[in-house]
């Protein structure tokens, strides 16, 4: 948008309408000109810039795709390793395993009598504990229906005062709000 050129009333006088309008149109197509320049050369700066980004971000794009192709051939490099060492060391363990199971299964019918009485053991001491646990019980009930009503007189006279309070708060806000 030219800004128009104005002079003084006496260069008008001075000189004349006639050139001095001329004068007035050679200055705006002068600043038009230039503006005109200006905003060319703008966009040829924009253009090299944006050429520039464009590239710059290429030449990224290049090296990351790189990097990671490296990290993949890293990482698959690194995973074949793995695979071997545990395919070795699981090997190592199976033949220890079955060393042990070997070894297990011979003492197996001294365990299997030992460990038919520790069970007969255990369920005379587990029929000995449920009992103990149904006398519990049965007092345990009654303690805790007692805490329960305790708890809920509690718990309606705690919210009977919230509601109170917030009713009162309530008719304060609007009171002070009232005209």
């Amino acid at each position: 948008m030219p800004v128009a050129a104005k002079l003084s009333r006496r260069f008008y006088e001075q000189f004349g309408d006639e050139l001095a309008n001329e004068l007035v149109d050679w200055f705006n197509a002068v600043d038009a000109t230039y503006r005109s320049d200006l905003d060319r050369l703008n966009e040829l700066n924009f253009a090299r810039f944006d050429a520039k980004l464009e590239q710059r971000f290429a030449e990224q794009d290049a090296k990351w795709e790189r990097r990671f192709a490296q990290m993949d051939a890293t990482l698959e490099r690194r995973f074949a390793q793995m695979d071997a060492t545990l395919e070795r060391r699981f090997a190592e363990m199976e033949m220890k395993w079955e060393a042990r199971f070997g070894a297990l299964e011979a003492r197996f019918p001294e365990l299997s009598l030992g460990l038919e009485q520790r069970f007969s053991q255990l369920e005379t001491r587990f029929s000995q504990i449920d009992e103990r646990i149904n006398r519990l019980d049965s007092s345990f009930g009654k303690a805790l229906a007692a805490q329960r009503v305790e708890l809920i007189r509690w718990m309606f006279v705690f919210w009977t005062g919230n509601v109170v309070a917030i009713g009162g708060l309530m008719l304060a806000v609007m009171r002070f709000r009232a005209p």
